[in-house]
């Protein structure tokens, strides 16, 4: 058995966590009172006596708990944006190769992925890798979410008062600033940013972030599916859907409630789609960063998660 502590188990992210944690026989699930909550000298004694301490915290709070807790041998996984790009911490997804899965494996420090970056990279890495779309091209990522991607706020603003605008999807961040964008340009391989929409819409959890391209000559749906099996292959989290009936509709709420996410190839001779449907707060969240404490702690990355 291993001690874990969740610095910031008040948000959705942290919930979803302890949700999945207190279902284990394996792990004692350190606690903090609420009057000290906010006290971070209370907080680093906590994260001293854990084996893995998650940090579900707003950036700032994050860098003050991360520096503070610099000398600490215990595992951080941090939830935020705040080391994502940092080449110190470890990226927290092991699907893109045995580089990333060794760093997660050794590394004391792992930044645990976006939602909107995860769907992003999941549908881009594979053809830039491949070298079949221009490292240097500009492209259009579209990315649909339930509202608990927003946090406490956003959640109550949809659940608790009634707004007419709410009752239809929102595009926000049209500013094109996204704080997910660096990871995307950085993890994809990509040279310029992709022009990003990202979608609010009326239901509680799910994503699908979908982009489109030109077919390059010679190739077929068949290939470009199979250039995806061969990226995820033998990967429990990330399925490819391989039959060539294409689905009439993609549900971005499918996976809700699932920490895996599946890939779909769509369209025909001139032009395809792909699309990564997943849970904004599984595999976009509090899955992932499960998987990145199993794989680190020695674990079956999917002990205690829902595929």
């Amino acid at each position: 058995m291993f001690k874990v502590f969740i610095d910031g188990g008040e948000g959705t992210t942290g919930l979803r966590l302890a949700q999945r944690l207190k279902q284990r026989s394996d792990i004692e699930l350190l606690t903090i009172s609420s009057d000290l909550r906010k006290n971070l000298d209370a907080r680093l004694e906590k994260i001293d006596l854990a084996d893995v301490a998650f940090l579900c915290l707003p950036d700032a709070a994050s860098r003050e708990v991360a520096e503070a807790a610099k000398n600490c041998d215990t595992r951080i996984i941090d939830t935020s944006t705040a080391f994502r790009c940092d080449p110190d911490w470890a990226y927290g997804f092991p699907e893109l190769g045995p580089r990333y899965l060794h760093a997660i494996q050794s590394s004391r420090r792992i930044s645990n992925p976006g939602c909107h970056a995860t769907g992003s990279i999941a549908v881009l890495a594979p053809l830039v890798k491949a070298g079949l779309i221009e490292k240097t091209g500009l492209y259009t990522l579209t990315s649909l979410t339930g509202y608990s991607g927003g946090g406490k706020k956003m959640i109550a603003s949809y659940e608790n008062l009634h707004d007419k605008e709410l009752d239809a999807p929102r595009i926000y961040s049209l500013g094109q600033k996204h704080k997910h964008l660096p990871e995307i340009l950085k993890y994809t391989g990509l040279e310029q940013s992709p022009i990003f929409l990202p979608i609010v819409a009326p239901y509680y959890a799910g994503m699908l972030v979908t982009a489109g391209f030109l077919m390059p000559t010679d190739l077929s749906l068949a290939a470009i599916r199979k250039l995806y099996q061969d990226f995820y292959r033998d990967q429990a989290f990330i399925t490819v859907e391989t039959s060539e009936e294409q689905p009439k509709m993609l549900g971005s709420n499918t996976l809700a409630g699932k920490d895996n996410l599946k890939i779909y190839i769509c369209g025909n001779e001139e032009r395809f789609t792909v699309s990564a449907q997943f849970d904004n707060l599984g595999k976009g969240a509090s899955g992932a960063a499960i998987e990145n404490m199993n794989i680190a702690m020695g674990l079956d990355p999917a002990t205690g998660l829902e595929l």
